[in-house]
């Protein structure tokens, strides 16, 4: 009888794993389906307003993974917090013909904190991962979310890579009448459809349908080519705080409440900031000691409890325990400023090296740090208030070169950070190399990084490093291929365009060829360029460069009286909308002295300038990998 049993329940396993046929890739078109790594099958979501501080979101994803590359999207990540409950997770796995091979059970969600490393945080993720071995095969993923708040409206990417392709997607936003959401679209022409719904609610609906991969070509934006919806509430509640984002000005109205009397420190720590400034006249002397006396004291860690997302740890707590987040740390800097009489702002920006652009047209959440400014007449004093190593005043690639929101006494106002010019960006590098006749070499080297070169391979972090890490980042930023470190120096200026000075005595093994009685090498000892930007037919997007900069380089090469140079090459000008290349060759009594200038522009350019930017690495690569000849007397 229990075998007969057993048998039954297998079959009826059976039969309930196999059911209808879902999304079998046998369904994608070819033409979704061509040189694509995976295609979305299914991108639902919707998001409903319920009031000012209440709304949930539900959201359908089903995507087919047609080989490896795409292995990630078999997993996913659903956030919350004390304000966010996750309602219901549930993922699938089926096959290419369309049959359920797995269902994910609750065993396998994995429930663990979002951030590692953060002293105080109630954000949470729970994860799952589907991947499978066979491709291709079709993941689905369905979770239902409520917020106790209405600050953020989760809003949606359509294509989300490269090789991807959408068979269908919809986007929709429910909402009260009198709390209507706001919405910016980003390279979609789709409209939305309106509607009201039966309960009395009103809805946007947008759908798209067989939607094509969307190519990244070299040196352009990604916003200039992902499809993407934007939201944001208009009148809004977040853990009890009333706010409005309609106008920049009423955000900031709402941050300066977050803020309100939370910058009061204690008599004692006010005693002591008198006495770091006395004698000290102008606001950047001021504004100086006190930064550097608030790196020394403080550290920073992420503070991610509710409100606390986004309202600083009150100025006292951050002077007792000597630890904040950016807010805490910005907000505990200008509250010091204040003791001593200088003025200066809270500042809302999108940070990170690569972070996209600020939509100024769109008031909305948009920022993840908070840094501190001093107006100073024409010389705005920038302050990264969570670095113990950042030169006062510098804001370099991780703030610098885009639009902030400045929190002002009465709301806010949009503000540009510092731009770095291409005669503050420089790489300023002398040598001396001894060229042996059997080809090796000694040289003695003094390289200035300055301004955003000052960051080159992460050298401003490595200047307070110990020896041994120091002496790495040598290794791995000399290009050489063979040499030896007889010994090294690294000098950190912190000025407000900071500089690095670094020294390094090398042996330079088999640095130049011999053959014969000619002996060759490349006068570019160490900064030869080799890339060249990959070719595009029909570029559509502009051509975006980020950062401007100035390389110099001169090199004496001292001779053996026994040598002589077989013919020195012409000086090379290369010339274009993208920069200056110059070098030049000369013989000055046994010494041969290489003088390389490079200058790079920023800006954006037009699509059909890109063939010019090829050609212009092309012509600076070849002068760059000239090779001298040399030949021997005897």
């Amino acid at each position: 009888m229990r075998i007969i049993i057993s048998i039954v329940l297998s079959v009826i396993s059976l039969i309930s794993l196999a059911g209808d046929p879902k999304y079998p890739v046998s369904e994608i078109s070819e033409e979704l389906r061509k040189d694509v790594n995976a295609v979305v099958r299914e991108d639902k979501m919707v998001y409903k307003i319920l009031s000012q501080s209440k709304a949930s979101v539900y959201a359908y994803y089903a995507v087919t993974i047609l080989n490896e590359r795409a292995k990630e999207y078999a997993s996913r990540q659903v956030d919350y917090d004390k304000l966010t409950k996750v309602i219901s997770f549930s993922g699938s796995v089926y096959d290419a013909t369309g049959k359920l091979i797995k269902k994910l059970k609750n065993s396998e969600i994995i429930d663990h904190s979002a951030y590692d490393g953060g002293l105080y945080n109630d954000n949470r993720l729970k994860s799952a991962d589907l991947s499978q071995s066979t491709y291709p095969y079709t993941v689905v993923f369905e979770y239902e979310k409520e917020y106790k708040f209405l600050y953020m409206i989760d809003g949606t990417v359509i294509v989300p890579d490269e090789k991807i392709s959408v068979q269908h997607s919809s986007y929709q936003l429910i909402y009260p009448p009198n709390i209507p959401p706001r919405y910016h679209a980003v390279n979609i022409d789709v409209k939305p459809k309106q509607a009201k719904t039966s309960d009395g609610f009103e809805s946007l609906t947008w759908e798209f349908r067989n939607v094509m991969p969307i190519k990244f070509e070299p040196l352009s934006s990604w916003r200039d080519v992902v499809p993407q919806i934007m939201a944001a509430p208009t009148k809004f509640e977040f853990d009890g705080y009333v706010g409005s984002m309609q106008t920049w000005d009423e955000f900031g109205q709402w941050i300066n409440t977050l803020n309100k009397g939370r910058n009061i420190l204690p008599e004692e720590t006010k005693r002591k900031i008198a006495q770091l400034t006395i004698g000290l006249k102008t606001n950047e002397e001021k504004t100086k000691a006190l930064y550097e006396y608030m790196q020394n004291k403080t550290r920073y860690v992420s503070i991610q409890l509710g409100i606390g997302g986004f309202q600083p740890f009150e100025a006292a707590i951050v002077d007792q325990t000597g630890y904040g987040d950016c807010k805490a740390l910005s907000n505990y800097m200008m509250a010091m400023l204040e003791v001593v009489g200088v003025k200066s702002n809270y500042a809302l920006i999108r940070a990170g090296k690569n972070a996209s652009k600020m939509i100024a047209e769109f008031p909305s959440s948009q920022f993840n740090h908070a840094i501190t400014f001093v107006p100073n007449g024409a010389d705005t004093i920038w302050l990264e208030c969570t670095s113990q190593i950042n030169p006062f005043g510098y804001a370099g690639t991780h703030t610098g070169d885009r639009t902030a929101l400045a929190i002002t006494d009465n709301g806010a106002k949009i503000v540009k950070t510092p731009a770095y010019s291409a005669e503050q960006n420089v790489q300023s590098r002398t040598a001396d190399v001894f060229v042996q006749a059997n080809g090796n070499a000694k040289a003695k080297v003094k390289t200035t990084y300055s301004g955003i070169q000052y960051e080159n391979g992460y050298l401003s972090f490595v200047l307070g490093n110990q020896y041994d890490e120091q002496k790495k980042w040598i290794q791995n930023n000399t290009d050489i291929p063979s040499f030896d470190i007889n010994s090294f120096s690294m000098i950190n200026v912190k000025d407000r365009i900071p500089s690095a000075i670094v020294n390094t005595d090398l042996t330079l093994n088999r640095f130049a060829t011999v053959s014969g009685k000619r002996l060759f090498l490349s006068p570019n000892l160490m900064n030869r360029s080799t890339y060249v930007p990959e070719k595009v037919e029909n570029r559509k997007t502009n051509v975006v460069r980020k950062l401007a900069y100035i390389d110099l380089d001169t090199i004496n090469y001292n001779l053996p009286e026994e040598i002589y140079p077989e013919f020195l090459p012409e000086p090379v000008k290369i010339k274009s909308r993208f920069g200056e290349y110059e070098a030049s060759y000369k013989l000055d009594q046994g010494k041969l002295v290489y003088i390389r200038r490079v200058r790079m522009n920023k800006g954006e350019f037009p699509p059909e300038s890109y063939t010019e930017l090829i050609d212009f690495y092309r012509n600076l690569n070849k002068a760059d990998n000239i090779k001298l000849v040399f030949l021997t007397k005897t």
